[in-house]
């Protein structure tokens, strides 16, 4: 039954729809959005002809009938209309809503309706360049054009993405193959040089990226098909820290990413990405347009996607590049320099194992970290201001971005703030690295996320274990932040529909890998069913082990996930009933096949973060510090969404049944968070009994 969680006060009748448009916040000045203020539109500063303008205009339910109406087999949907009324009382109040929308809600809908009735311009982020084209290719055009007889015009919107995902008409016209920054000498992160064959494609690649930036009309890389390798497009596109900006650039006027931010200026619903959110952010809230509704989708990532915008890196490998490139315009007392320095990193690496640093740095990374900062700003000053009639400013401003981001690295690295999480990167290809993050981005949404605008925080996974808390905190929601939360539930039947079945027998799993008894069971399962299953293993080690067994033991065609390209894989398991699919963890939540394809969903145990996981296990010794408990806070929930997101993989449509089978018999015995993650589940039927299940399994297979 869905429910209204009231985090600070009851949710008021909420069938009032917002005003109509007004002119938007700031104008475009010297090329840049000046923010001001923009407050939420309430009752007491809405004037009487804008309420009587609202009178005269279509509300969310008509607007959302029209719009499911539009929908090919579209059905009317109680949460989704809840969850619309909930939107357009959260945009016209200010109060913050989170909103968990299960499986099969329409929530897409349900919040782009309404933000079609909100005065000024709406901007909705996404995690998943998945969820991204559904709403630009498929959910907006349907919709602005089946409400534009009730809203007497065509509503617009415009996709906003970052500076590097358009091509760089500068930036190409000064490269080439053999260009020293990014390719032939040292681009991948394993070092080394390119040979000569591949430096040839490359070169095609750029030809051809070249012919196609004179007819595209956005520039947009994902328009770009067949597309071309990362190394190619790094050499055809401008990082926002290395642009001259268009009052500089000889292609000002003709720059596609200046031309996707008017765009976004002038539309009524402007879609973005979470990572760009959070840059815009972190950056002063000037990229993008200024807004009054915020709707942030897959909502659980967003904390993730902040901390990694916020995350830095040294490698030598880096360094190198720098080197070469900002070469041309220092000289060669601080080329050298710049080279001591990225020797001396890795020096300074070779010894420190892969890892948290916990203790400080060690006394020769620190020095290398030292004499990186000085070489940086010495290089700076040699360089000096770019200025217009500079013979090339634009890699001259490439050159100070990129020694900018390597001086501001080294020294944060060495303040080693308490606030700070800092550790080394090591593969197997040479990779040397080391990171620093934020402890807690928590703190940072608090202060920027919310200021002058209302946040829709939508997601089907925001409340674990039952309660909105731990994301609301996570988010940063505070006790003096208004902000109400709501569970639409989801039409599906999981109780008809799905079974949870927990392995409360199986010995609790300790070494990595997968358990003989739980590599038993996963077979009578498997073979109960005949195929059709999905394994989702929390190593790749567990998942190769799965593989070689099932391919043992049954007749079946056994998907490994690496084997193959992902959506190749995903295509071939769709398409045969008599396949398995197993892969790590991007399968937890980037698989959509919905019907009989898949009708098992296999788990092999609880999805909590690594020890290793310098991130998590920062987190969860600060906790520990401050005297609560850092894996109930921190692991706890982080297992809860991945399962959540896991078992998401089952039930995708009305006529979805199966089952869920989590070979982690934690689940079932651990009394201090067993029930929590399982609370945090859709409502399956449940049971720990291996002959109800494998019955199941048979009549499904025999349907």
């Amino acid at each position: 039954m869905p429910s209204v969680r009231v985090a600070h006060k009851s949710v008021p009748n909420v069938g009032l729809a917002c005003g109509q448009r007004t002119p938007r916040c700031g104008q475009p000045t010297n090329g840049r959005v000046e923010r001001v203020a923009c407050l939420p539109v309430t009752a007491a500063t809405t004037s009487p002809a804008a309420r009587r303008d609202r009178r005269d205009r279509p509300g969310v339910a008509e607007l959302l009938a029209a719009a499911v109406g539009a929908v090919p087999s579209g059905v009317d949907r109680p949460g989704q209309r809840q969850m619309a009324e909930a939107v357009a009382h959260a945009a016209d109040s200010g109060e913050h809503l989170l909103v968990q929308a299960g499986t099969g809600t329409g929530k897409s809908l349900a919040y782009l309706v309404p933000a079609l009735l909100v005065d000024g311009p709406v901007v909705v982020s996404t995690a998943t360049l998945a969820l991204q084209s559904q709403l630009v290719d498929h959910d907006l055009p349907r919709l602005t054009e089946a409400v534009e007889p009730l809203l007497g015009r065509r509503p617009t919107f415009a996709v906003l993405k970052g500076r590097h995902h358009y091509v760089c008409m500068a930036r190409l016209d000064n490269s080439s193959a053999d260009e020293p920054g990014d390719t032939l000498f040292g681009g991948n992160d394993g070092g080394g040089t390119k040979w000569l064959g591949e430096a040839g494609r490359l070169g095609k690649q750029i030809q051809r990226l070249r012919d196609w930036a004179m007819e595209t009309d956005t520039g947009d890389r994902d328009e770009l098909d067949p597309g071309v390798d990362d190394s190619a497009w790094r050499l055809a596109s401008m990082p926002a820290r290395e642009c001259v900006g268009a009052a500089r650039c000889p292609y000002g006027n003709e720059c596609f990413a200046e031309a996707a931010r008017q765009r976004a200026r002038e539309a009524d619903i402007v879609v973005t990405n979470h990572s760009l959110l959070a840059i815009d952010m972190l950056a002063g809230r000037h990229i993008v347009p200024p807004h009054k509704l915020l709707i942030v989708d897959e909502a659980h990532e967003l904390a993730d996607r902040v901390s990694s915008a916020a995350q830095a890196e040294l490698s030598p490998d880096a360094l190198d590049r720098a080197a070469r490139r900002t070469r041309t315009h220092i000289d060669a007392e601080n080329y050298e320099g710049l080279v001591e320095a990225g020797d001396a990193l890795a020096v300074g690496l070779a010894d420190v194992p892969a890892g948290r640093l916990t203790t400080g740095l060690p006394p020769a990374l620190a020095e290398a970290l030292t004499l990186l900062d000085g070489a940086t700003r010495r290089c700076l000053d040699n360089i000096g201001e770019v200025k217009s009639d500079d013979p090339d400013p634009v890699r001259k401003q490439q050159s100070k971005a990129v020694l900018t981001d390597l001086s501001n690295t080294a020294q944060r690295l060495l303040e080693f703030s308490a606030h700070d999480v800092a550790w080394v990167e090591k593969d197997d290809r040479g990779r040397r690295a080391v990171v620093v993050a934020p402890l807690s981005v928590a703190g940072t949404l608090s202060t920027h996320l919310y200021d002058e605008r209302t946040v829709v925080a939508a997601s089907a996974t925001l409340a674990l274990g039952g309660k909105f808390d731990t994301v609301a905190k996570g988010l940063g929601l505070d006790d003096e932040t208004d902000w109400t939360s709501l569970d639409v539930g989801s039409p599906f039947d999981y109780p008809r529909q799905g079974i949870l079945y927990v392995a409360a027998h199986l010995p609790r799993p300790t070494a990595s890998g997968l358990s003989e008894p739980a590599a038993e069971e996963m077979v009578g399962l498997v073979e109960a069913l005949g195929g059709r299953a999905l394994g989702l293993f929390s190593s790749r080690r567990a998942a190769e082990r799965a593989a070689e067994v099932l391919r043992e033991r049954t007749d079946l065609t056994i998907l490994l996930q690496g084997e193959e390209a992902l959506p190749l894989l995903v295509r071939r398991f769709r398409e045969d009933r008599n396949s398995c699919l197993l892969g790590v963890m991007s399968l937890w939540q980037g698989v959509d096949v919905p019907g009989d394809a898949c009708q098992l969903v296999l788990i092999d145990r609880l999805p909590f973060p690594r020890p290793d996981e310098p991130l998590a296990a920062a987190r969860s010794a600060a906790v520990d510090a401050a005297g609560g408990s850092g894996f109930a806070a921190v692991s706890v929930p982080i297992a809860a969404v991945r399962l959540a997101q896991g078992a998401g993989r089952l039930i995708r449509s009305a006529g979805d049944r199966g089952v869920v089978a989590v070979l982690d018999s934690r689940l079932e015995t651990a009394k201090g968070y067993g029930g929590f993650l399982r609370r945090t589940l859709p409502p399956f039927w449940y049971t720990t009994k291996p002959e109800v299940v494998r019955a199941a399994l048979k009549r499904l297979g025999a349907s």
